[in-house]
């Protein structure tokens, strides 16, 4: 598992912690007929969670540098202050809405109050079956504020829940896109 090492930059020392891989457990309560299900889940958070591509013609100082085995980004403090909030949002991701973007992946925004500002924090992430059998996987794969330099690649908004996410996978089925 992917456990961020902490990184610093002109004196200031951004730790990672709250990012290292943990182990929840989601509770989809009895309904009728049906029994409570419980689904463990390891949390995974990826790089783009802190960090950010380099912009068009960027003269990035290279001590904002930040890699892991595939790629090489640039440090953003925007984003870790964020990441902040990633660990709350993920633990609450069953009492929100989920959405396709229909590559496979879903994402949830969570309305943040920066500077007397309502900013939409969107969270992508993907789920897969784990090595260990009944264990899910949830990579949290990225996490950014809705911006100009994103506005445009915001997909469809297609709710879908969690649970139906964690069953259809854990089970091996399809997740269907619901219709719009």
């Amino acid at each position: 598992m992917i456990t961020w090492s902490a990184f610093s930059y002109a004196g200031v020392d951004y730790d990672l912690s709250h990012l290292y891989p943990r182990r929840i457990e989601f509770v989809l309560p009895a309904r009728g007929d049906q029994p409570e299900r419980t689904y463990p889940v390891q949390i995974i958070f990826g790089l783009h969670c802190f960090t950010r591509s380099a912009e068009p013609g960027e003269a990035v100082d290279p001590e904002l540098f930040y890699s892991d085995a595939r790629e090489t980004r640039v440090f953003c403090p925007q984003r870790h202050r964020l990441s902040m909030l990633l660990p709350a949002i993920i633990d609450g991701l069953a009492s929100r809405p989920c959405y396709h973007t229909g590559k496979g992946n879903f994402f949830v925004v969570e309305m943040v109050d920066g500077q007397g500002t309502r900013q939409e924090y969107e969270v992508y992430f993907a789920a897969s079956r784990a090595a260990e059998r009944g264990v899910l996987n949830l990579f949290v794969q990225s996490a950014y504020v809705r911006d100009r330099a994103h506005k445009g690649n915001r997909p469809k908004k297609k709710p879908i829940r969690l649970h139906v996410i964690l069953h259809n996978t854990l089970t091996n089925r399809p997740i269907k896109e619901p219709p719009r």
